[in-house]
């Protein structure tokens, strides 16, 4: 008999306490929930199995990237519906073995397993990366960085377009172009370190070179760029040597803890202190610190999550640690600031853009979208999938307020307390 979707239902329905939000259309042709709404696509019972041998957020991850779960209809409405059920549930997984408890619950899972069908657990898809723990060591971040970034320049074509900049735009309004918009906060950056011609910048986590090549032409400073990636340094020389600007960028594949010809006037760390962690972070800001002549600024751009009211409960989310961004942390904003005046910072100037960054990732989703069958091509199915199912989760984070992203002005103020901001704040705006 064809059931398989009104059983499986009901059964989720049972483990979770509530109301499935989407509607569930089965193997085997069948559908169950609400009429209308979005359509979670169940290809296999393996999908059932990836979810029972890892409840909670991985294993439907896994599910995902391996193609056995779609969605039929709205991407953002989907996982809008199914955030209370997953990502905002109480400690996901855990939350799911506490009410696993029940006796009616017990029964359920005992049901999914009858549907699933006996079988060893699938193995994870290949796009996985094996979880360890969180060393951040100069080997560690080096694999780490090229997880992600070494996925091939074209692949990055595709989904950031012409600008190449994998960072929160700044956007006038939302008609903007993504272009404009990456060049708007590339500008912002600028004014807020107050570039002054034949001065030095060091941009920690230069990625393809965009705001090197901005600073240098835009600003006549010279920039040293460097990068854990090999691909987006043979990238972004080209680009500077097509920009005609070799004798004032130069990109290195370095450590930013073995960069030793500082001091700098200026240095703009963007989207890169994501993959410091959080025991590693004061050493990041002693380093900076140590690089940045006295008087001179520091533009630290950062994502940030929402404190945990016990600090100790907080866990890396699993799906972007096994999938996107192996060893990444996230922050609070307070945490950040703390560390860098441990440092010897003096923060002048903290801006969320929250907003904006749920614009520009809407973007690079569409982007993909877009050119799907290339993006395929260019990598995997499974790693195309990975990344529109992490953008479009984490527009949705961003909208919602579960994360944030700042940029926080610092200065290396002098013993004489002369820090060189002007009296009115923000006069980059102007």
């Amino acid at each position: 008999m064809a059931d398989a979707a009104p059983r499986l239902k009901g059964l989720l329905e049972q483990v979770l306490g509530t109301p499935i939000p989407v509607r569930i259309r089965a193997w085997d042709g069948t559908q169950a929930g609400p009429p209308g709404a979005p359509v979670i696509v169940v290809r296999n019972r393996r999908a059932l199995r990836r979810l029972l041998w890892k409840p909670g957020e991985l294993g439907l991850a896994r599910a995902w990237v391996a193609g056995d779960v779609d969605v039929d209809g709205d991407l953002y409405t989907a996982l809008g519906l199914l955030a209370g059920l997953i990502w905002e549930r109480d400690e996901d997984a855990r939350g799911l073995r506490e009410a696993l408890r029940e006796p009616e619950a017990r029964a359920a899972v005992r049901g999914l397993v009858r549907l699933a069908g006996p079988a060893l657990p699938p193995a994870p898809p290949r796009e996985e990366v094996r979880r360890r723990r969180h060393l951040h060591t100069r080997r560690s971040d080096r694999r780490a960085i090229s997880h992600h970034y070494d996925v091939g320049n074209d692949f990055y074509e595709l989904v950031l377009g012409p600008s190449m900049v994998y960072s929160c735009a700044y956007w006038e309004d939302a008609g903007s172009t993504l272009e404009q918009a990456q060049r708007d906060k590339l500008e912002l950056i600028c004014r807020k370190l107050a570039l002054k011609p034949g001065q030095r910048l060091l941009d920690v986590g230069c990625g393809w070179g965009s705001m090197a090549i901005h600073a240098a032409r835009e600003h006549d400073v010279s920039v040293l760029g460097i990068t854990l990636s090999q691909e987006q340094a043979a990238y972004a020389r080209k680009r500077v040597a097509d920009e005609g600007l070799t004798d004032m960028v130069e990109i290195r594949v370095q450590d930013y803890r073995d960069v030793g010809d500082g001091p700098y006037d200026a240095i703009s760390s963007i989207g890169m202190a994501e993959h410091v962690g959080a025991q590693r972070y004061l050493e990041y800001a002693d380093v900076l610190h140590r690089l940045l002549k006295p008087g001179g600024r520091l533009l630290n751009h950062q994502i940030a999550r929402r404190p945990q009211r016990e600090e100790s409960t907080y866990h890396v989310d699993e799906f972007i640690d096994s999938y996107v961004f192996p060893d990444g942390e996230l922050q609070p904003i307070g945490s950040t600031v703390t560390q860098l005046e441990r440092a010897g910072f003096e923060v002048r100037d903290v801006e969320s853009i929250r907003e904006h960054y749920a614009l520009t990732l809407r973007r690079w989703v569409a982007n993909l979208e877009a050119d799907w069958t290339r993006a395929v091509k260019l990598t995997s199915p499974g790693r195309a999938r990975v990344w529109q199912l992490y953008m479009a989760a984490s527009a949705l984070s961003f909208e919602r307020n579960r994360i944030g992203v700042n940029q926080v002005l610092a200065v290396r103020t002098p013993e004489s307390g002369a820090s060189g901001m002007p009296l009115r704040a923000r006069t980059w705006n102007a």
